[in-house]
């Protein structure tokens, strides 16, 4: 009678402890009124609470029309509610975040995958559709900017579709605008830019209203309630003071590892992954193997604090050095030296 859904995504984060997490890519520093947070929300424990006039106050220090929801995961399912039904056709990105596909799996839509380019997945817009983008894109961390959003955006104004922006990471890029349009929702969240997963606060920008008339009652809870409170009254110092630390790094860390982004993490080509990831946890680090996200000779690592990040560029670099070792002790063996032989260097 009730069926398990067969999609399955997998999510970073560690499963246990001790272990020093570059596969969640969130700020490494967390606010220092956490502990004044967590006393407060002990004491709003023992009532309902109901967030309308905090709903008001954020909106007004964003200044946008918002609804609060637990974090983007709630907001993705109450997307579900209203554009997923009845077969609706729903385009992703090949290489993206997986809970978008499940759940248009989850409310039985049609999906088809696309190139991650906005300019070439404009041309599977079909009409009344609901196109998901993540800007900047993960698990890759390229932002693009509104202008370049700009085809994939006429597309669906065109074709009165729904551009599905999810922001999750925008905090992160340098210099980043959010474009602005009629049939866009844009999902954000402050779990990754606070440091703190494990409280479940975000908001929508786009057709508030409506989101709000389907959204579950109570599902931030005490904690998130509390959470709000106190970034209302701190408007965004703390992202102000952190952001400048996590680029310095992020570009410490481009220079040494070879990488590129245009967010607080990085993919990397290690070959095999399995085998790499498994390497790097006996040493007490986790990152992550985008095997999920189509990409399975890649890992993802964030930007933590530059002694944590210095501990990760020095097991790359040994990593790099045991392959080379192997590759060339392979290498040998292939052409008929093994341990033993006499190796002659032919210097001109």
């Amino acid at each position: 009678m009730l069926k398990p859904v067969k999609f399955k995504t997998h999510h970073g984060g560690a499963r246990d402890e001790g272990l020093l997490d570059f596969s969640a890519s969130l700020n490494p520093y967390t606010p220092p009124w956490l502990h004044e947070m967590f006393r407060r929300a002990r004491e709003l424990s023992s009532r309902y609470l109901y967030w309308e006039k905090l709903e008001e106050e954020l909106s007004n220090l964003i200044g946008e029309s918002i609804a609060v929801t637990a974090g983007i995961t709630e907001a993705l399912y109450l997307l579900g509610i209203f554009t997923m039904r009845g077969k609706r056709r729903v385009i992703i990105p090949e290489h993206t975040y997986g809970e978008y596909e499940r759940v248009a799996r989850i409310f039985n839509a049609e999906v088809v995958k696309g190139p991650n380019e906005p300019e070439q997945l404009a041309g599977l817009v079909g009409r009344e559709s609901v196109v998901f983008f993540c800007n900047p894109n993960n698990p890759d961390g390229r932002y693009y900017s509104p202008k370049k959003l700009r085809p994939l955006m006429d597309a669906v104004e065109d074709r009165n579709a729904l551009l599905v922006l999810d922001e999750a990471f925008i905090d992160f890029v340098k210099g980043a605008k959010s474009p602005e349009g009629n049939n866009i929702v844009k999902l954000r969240t402050f779990t990754k830019s606070y440091g703190l997963p494990g409280i479940r606060v975000g908001y929508v920008v786009g057709f508030p209203g409506a989101f709000k008339s389907v959204r579950m009652p109570w599902s931030i809870g005490s904690t998130g309630y509390a959470f709000l409170e106190f970034v209302i009254k701190d408007e965004f110092r703390f992202l102000k003071d952190t952001m400048p630390l996590i680029w310095r790094e992020k570009e410490r860390m481009e220079k040494a590892l070879d990488v590129k982004s245009d967010a607080n993490y990085f993919i990397k080509n290690v070959g095999d992954t399995r085998t790499f990831t498994e390497r790097l946890k006996k040493q007490g680090i986790l990152v992550r193997d985008c095997s999920s996200f189509g990409l399975p000779e890649y890992v993802r690592f964030s930007v933590r604090k530059r002694e944590e990040n210095a501990r990760l560029i020095e097991l790359f670099k040994g990593s790099n050095a045991e392959d080379e070792k192997e590759h060339a002790h392979n290498g040998k063996q292939e052409h008929g030296v093994g341990e033993g032989d006499d190796v002659v260097v032919v210097k001109d």
